[in-house]
């Protein structure tokens, strides 16, 4: 499989890339906890059905020292009893950020007071943020479907 496009050797998808990475080195920056963020990032990659930033998140989750039973289960999550109140309030939070086309209102309001439970202003800022930027990439790699498998974790970083 080749993609569509190489946006790796593309001059102005080199400088949006640039913008994309940058805000999301932001939110890597801030006090959401790193297995947070990969699983949000996961889980919403999962959904958007791209299998480029599904292989990279899960090994870049691996890397971080992610378990492979909790990896295994993001995708049910609700069954799952391996994920904190705090993660379990982040991925709702993902799947309704990222499926927010189904939902008439947007982000219900009890998902949104959940998320204000655990996590401060800062922290739902970076969790917002981090589910438009991994919702922006997982739609640019479907529309040009980058092919899956080959990352390396720290590939790009």
């Amino acid at each position: 499989m080749e993609a569509r496009l190489n946006i790796f050797g593309n001059q102005v998808a080199g400088k949006i890339m640039k913008h994309l990475n940058m805000a999301g080195r932001a939110v890597t920056d801030t006090s959401l906890p790193l297995a947070t963020q990969e699983l949000v990032r996961l889980r919403a990659s999962q959904i958007n059905g791209c299998g480029f930033c599904t292989d990279m998140h899960t090994k870049e989750a691996i890397a971080a020292g992610e378990t492979a039973t909790r990896l295994h289960l993001v995708a049910t999550w609700r069954e799952a009893t391996v994920f904190t109140d705090a993660e379990r309030a982040a991925l709702e939070l993902a799947e309704q950020g990222t499926r927010i086309a189904d939902a008439a209102g947007g982000v219900p309001d009890e998902v949104w007071a959940n998320a204000t439970k655990h996590y401060d202003e800062d922290q739902l800022v970076a969790l917002v943020s981090i589910i438009a930027i991994i919702n922006a990439y997982n739609r640019l790699n479907v529309i040009i479907q980058q092919p899956a498998g080959d990352y390396q974790p720290g590939q790009f970083g």
